[in-house]
Parts: C-alpha cells; structure tokens; sequence
C-alpha cells in the first residue's frame, strides 16, 4: 500500500503525460478509463493502491479531473 500524498503527486503528473501524448481529438473530453487502462499498461497502476475513506479510485479520478480541468464533470 502507497501513500496517499505520493499518490496523488504520482498521478496529477502521469496524467499531464498521458493527456501531451493524446492526439488533438481526444482532448477534449479526456477519458478516465482510458487513462487507467493506460496506467495499468504502463506499469504504474500501483498508484491506485492507496487508503482513503472516499475510495482510491475516487480520490484518483478526483485528481485526473482535477489536473485537466474536468471538474464540470462531478
């Protein structure tokens, strides 16, 4: 199990990475799932293995939101 904190460092910045990679069309309503398939691809799904009262998966999606401006979304 990972820390919390870490975690989110971990994911805010996997997912500018991800979003730079995408192409032009699949910005504009980048894709949660998309992103955890992606984590998971790429060897980092261990960044969702953390402790929180919300759920981790919450927490994370929370995050990607967050970090790409989809807000609105919740």
């Amino acid at each position: 199990m990972n820390k919390k904190s870490e975690c989110e460092q971990a994911i805010r910045s996997l997912a500018r990475e991800w979003f730079e990679a995408l192409p032009d069309a699949a910005r504009e309503h980048p894709s949660w799932s998309a992103f955890k398939t992606w984590l998971g691809e790429k060897h980092y799904s261990n960044y969702l293995d953390f402790r929180s009262v919300a759920g981790a998966d919450y927490d994370a999606e929370a995050w990607f939101d967050d970090e790409l401006g989809q807000n609105w979304r919740r």
